[in-house]
């Protein structure tokens, strides 16, 4: 799943008219980085969320993209704007397409550049061996973010850890893998399909599975971007 529900508030002017995912980045829409690299790892089937501007985004993509091997990828849409009226945020908008989504799935920010993250799938097969429910990978601290978010364990698990802990806490990239029971645990806040459209944020699912030590981690130190500002976008697409 591609996340591209957000209204991109702190990159105004750029998008009043254009959603976040579709700004270019070195040539090409910003989510495509993505959806390009997740199609090199063999991944055939892709969910993309909209809300805000949300009808540009399959006008330009499409329901099929066809990789230069000759390998096509799906597309299907979770319509967040269209059924509620708004972005359902992170975990509300997975919950609401987990019936399209396998019992274990890829998860990324339309609004992150990593050009490059592979998707590497011994990644996958070691998640889908293991008990984790969730495994993200964690980045060092941009400017932007100089707390983190979770802290890593030696032996792989994401720890809960408050602000100002002794223990070193990292950014959360937003690429992750989960399966589908992280989200219908029993004290899920809704149903699988998020039939009342409710936004649900994800740290806080996150932070109480880490407190069952359910979510593993790895650090990544490959370029990543979050293309918060279009200072950064500027960054990005500078000679």
């Amino acid at each position: 799943m591609v996340l591209a529900a957000g209204r991109g508030e702190r990159m105004r002017p750029l998008t009043d008219h254009t959603p976040k995912p579709l700004l270019s980045v070195r040539g090409q829409a910003l989510m495509r980085w993505h959806l390009q690299a997740l199609a090199k790892a063999g991944v055939s089937r892709v969910v993309i969320n909209t809300a805000w501007l949300g009808e540009q985004i399959p006008q330009a993509l499409g329901e099929t993209l066809h990789g230069p091997d000759g390998s096509e990828q799906q597309l299907r849409y979770s319509h967040e704007g269209q059924d509620f009226g708004h972005a359902l945020e992170t975990a509300g908008g997975i919950l609401r397409a987990l019936p399209l989504l396998d019992e274990v799935f890829w998860v990324a920010a339309g609004d992150v550049f990593a050009p490059d993250f592979d998707f590497p799938a011994q990644a996958l097969a070691r998640f889908k061996a293991s008990t984790r429910l969730a495994h993200l990978w964690l980045v060092p601290n941009p400017e932007h973010n100089p707390a983190g978010d979770f802290g890593l364990s030696q032996d792989g698990l994401a720890l809960n850890l408050p602000k100002g802990h002794a223990e070193r806490r990292y950014t959360f990239s937003t690429l992750a893998l989960y399966r589908r029971e992280f989200f219908t645990q029993p004290d899920a806040p809704t149903p699988m399909g998020n039939p009342q459209g409710l936004a649900v944020p994800l740290a806080p699912m996150l932070r109480a599975a880490m407190d069952r030590g359910a979510v593993s981690a790895t650090l990544y130190t490959g370029a990543w971007t979050d293309v918060g500002t279009p200072q950064r976008l500027a960054q990005l697409n500078a000679p």
